[in-house]
């Protein structure tokens, strides 16, 4: 593995599509009948796959849900208020951790491949460094499913431990965060809310 000595010129993305990513890009509540395809799905990870993680180690994964049966097991462990939504939705994604992420190391780190070692013998070191990178790609896959051109509805309110015993039984990946995925329904969001300002978000140094 050997760095680049060209230069490289950036270019910021366009007008439009930040307003696709960020800035007109909404939490839906409701989804139309419009089904998402295997090809969409698969492109929403191939963008998430390239977010930045820890020495390139990816301890993301992705449940996709959408038959009714794994609908009917994944809303009992959502709290009430999404549950009708949910079941609307084509898609739900399961967004997950791997715990056994580092075992991937010498595949994709293979510069460092007893790296794989070291966090085999260090739990705590493991799961510090999978959960950060974990983040990372999660708040990503968000932004790759407005990419894709479809709707995101990120969700708290779910039972994680029944969510993990229902899906992931052998114990392997633990739950992160659950996420709708579909076309906008009927009056799908509500109203913006105030966003905070750079002035008190951001210092200089």
């Amino acid at each position: 593995m050997t760095a680049s000595t060209e230069t490289v010129t950036l270019e910021p993305l366009d007008a439009r599509g930040r307003e696709i990513v960020f800035t007109h890009a909404r939490t839906v509540n409701s989804f139309a009948d419009t089904p998402v395809s295997d090809e969409e799905l698969r492109d929403i990870w191939e963008l998430t796959r390239f977010t930045p993680t820890m020495a390139n180690t990816q301890p993301l994964r992705v449940v996709y849900v959408r038959t009714p049966e794994g609908k009917d097991r994944l809303v009992e462990h959502l709290a009430e208020g999404n549950r009708a939504k949910t079941a609307s939705a084509p898609v739900t994604a399961i967004v997950a951790y791997d715990k056994k992420w580092h075992e991937e190391i010498p595949n994709v780190f293979p510069i460092r491949p007893e790296m794989k070692d070291h966090f085999e013998a260090d739990e705590a070191a493991r799961h510090g460094a999978g959960n950060f990178s974990a983040a990372l790609q999660a708040g990503a896959f968000i932004l790759a499913i407005r990419a894709a051109g479809l709707a995101a509805g990120p969700m708290g309110g779910f039972d994680k431990d029944g969510i993990d015993a229902e899906f992931f039984p052998e114990g392997d990946w633990t739950t992160l965060m659950v996420v709708n995925i579909g076309h906008p329904g009927e009056s799908p969001w509500f109203d913006r809310l105030p966003r905070v300002s750079v002035d008190k978000a951001v210092a200089w140094a």
